[in-house]
């Protein structure tokens, strides 16, 4: 199978090394173009990949085309590459952010098989989670083909394309806030005499075991919460110093905040 990038993005980026990491497809087999040379080709070469000099000439090659412009792109990029679409019947999965799939049917037509795909950065290193949305005309091929190379480098949801604003809080963007909180405890350390890189690798790694227990175990975070509180004890007082700052709620509107954004409000 031959993978097309039209777009070459922090996620495009991502979702690539991914693949190759998982060795899930040969370098030679992923085609990518973008707006400009200076980005994509030193980047092919880096990583053994196929150029291609135009949009159009990816979309003729590729068994699926993936389309990682920015939004504002859509349409200059879909219309250049529609030939290809008609004549080749290549699959087009979408990673454009805001772009519903109406809106992409509005510049393809109502004929063609599209699937909404939201992934995160952690595919990058395999252990991502993906959305997946596909139009009415979506075979369950299609959808299956999709998951299928996604779940390559992670978890995939079928998701109501109405969720998917929800999903990028709690999935797309939420590392950022993972990753806020995880500086914030480092820094916490080093204010007790840590070095950075030793309170980094404290808590990186508490973060990683943490998420692995909530998997392995199913139980509820509170009920771990409550496992590790003993009573009178540290981490009690800590859990509610956070919720006197009101950590939850900061949380929560971080997220409002996010799905606000995304849905363009």
């Amino acid at each position: 199978m031959k993978i097309g990038f039209i777009g070459l993005g922090n996620m495009a980026k991502a979702i690539i090394e991914g693949l190759l990491l998982k060795k899930v497809i040969l370098p030679a087999d992923i085609i990518v173009h973008s707006a400009h040379a200076s980005n994509y080709q030193p980047y092919a070469e880096k990583f053994s990949l196929k150029t291609a000099e135009t949009n159009l000439a990816v979309a003729e090659q590729a068994d699926v085309l993936i389309l990682a412009v920015k939004p504002e792109l859509k349409e200059e990029v879909l219309t250049e590459v529609k030939p290809a679409l008609i004549q080749h019947k290549v699959a087009l999965l979408s990673l454009l952010t805001g772009v519903t799939l109406a809106g992409l049917t509005e510049v393809v037509g109502s004929t063609f098989a599209l699937v909404r795909v939201m992934p995160n950065l952690n595919v990058r290193i395999g252990v991502g989670v993906t959305a997946i949305a596909g139009n009415n005309v979506a075979t369950e091929s299609a959808m299956a083909t999709t998951q299928s190379l996604f779940e390559q480098i992670g978890e995939v949801i079928r998701l109501p394309e109405a969720d998917f604003s929800t999903f990028v809080a709690l999935a797309g963007s939420a590392p950022a806030f993972a990753y806020l909180f995880m500086d914030a405890l480092a820094h916490a350390g080093v204010k007790y005499g840590l070095s950075k890189n030793q309170a980094l690798k404290i808590v990186s790694q508490m973060v990683v075991g943490s998420a692995q227990l909530i998997q392995q175990s199913g139980e509820a975070p509170w009920n771990l919460i409550d496992q590790v509180s003993s009573p009178g004890g540290t981490t009690i007082a800590g859990v509610l110093a956070l919720q006197e700052a009101g950590f939850e709620p900061a949380i929560t509107k971080a997220v409002d905040a996010t799905i606000k954004k995304d849905l363009g409000e």
